[in-house]
């Protein structure tokens, strides 16, 4: 299936797809959206009182050599002058994954580390990494046994991505973005459809808002299919919704901890 229309109508509220198209939707997601889409032409995340957290950074840092294309958080948000915010994504997820680009590091930035937070500012989650040389869209996912890191439904949690300009152990000057994920419950509604749409579950993730969950969905997809003109199509429009085309050609990676094995895709 075509996310074009899917993408158009779900993250910017518009409603000029196709009849057919429209029809065809229209049959295979008859069910109520978990929130219900913006009718303005960008995402209405920020006025549901929802906090919001700073999407790009890296530009300019004091003690650290600015980069030329900042490190991103791979999430909806908005940029107003210098200032590039990032919005609350959703997740039925337990442990899901967290997607940031990270472009190509002066040789002294090579460390980078993730936390995660409680809404209050607990730490649940931390783990450093050792970062690709190339510029490279990452992801990382929360360790599946850890029940401390599991997230609790209907509460908000927000994560750093840093990087560090050298030796964390020895200066704290780094580059980051943070950003806010809650977990959402899944309903019958919505796990009806994800059965319906087995191949491709970031389609129904799509019309139901949940970002965390059709990024990584199609993140693997692209990743395992690199020549798939559908999956690749796709990936671009769903970053391209959310304004941040210009990343779509980065290779996909996923580090789960800084022990595991880098896989990337070509």
């Amino acid at each position: 299936m075509k996310l074009t229309c899917i993408m158009t109508l779900v993250f910017f509220g518009l409603v000029s797809c196709p009849t057919i198209v429209s029809a065809q939707l229209a049959q295979l997601f008859n069910q109520p959206l978990v929130n219900t889409p913006s009718q303005s032409k960008r995402p209405d995340f920020p006025e549901n009182g929802a906090p919001t957290g700073r999407r790009k950074g890296g530009t300019s840092r004091d003690g650290c050599t600015p980069l030329n294309t900042p490190i991103t958080a791979l999430v909806p948000g908005e940029e107003i002058g210098d200032e590039s915010k990032s919005f609350l994504t959703f997740t039925i997820s337990e442990y899901p994954t967290f997607w940031f680009f990270v472009p190509e590091l002066p040789k002294n930035a090579v460390l980078g580390e993730f936390l995660l937070q409680e809404e209050n500012g607990k730490n649940i989650y931390k783990t450093s990494l050792s970062l690709p040389r190339k510029a490279s869209i990452i992801g990382i996912k929360l360790p599946p046994h850890n029940s401390q890191s599991a997230l609790k439904i209907e509460k908000n949690y927000q994560w750093y991505f840093k990087v560090f300009c050298g030796n964390p152990q020895q200066t704290s000057e780094y580059f980051y973005v943070n950003a806010w994920i809650q977990r959402v419950p899944l309903n019958s509604n919505l796990e009806s459809q994800l059965k319906r749409t087995q191949s491709q579950e970031y389609t129904t993730y799509a019309l139901n808002q949940i970002w965390q969950d059709a990024l990584t969905n199609l993140a693997t997809l692209h990743r395992s299919n690199p020549n798939s003109r559908i999956f690749t199509q796709d990936w671009t429009l769903l970053l391209k919704d959310v304004g941040l085309a210009e990343l779509a050609t980065a290779p996909i990676v996923e580090l789960e901890n800084e022990e595991k094995a880098v896989t990337q895709s070509n």
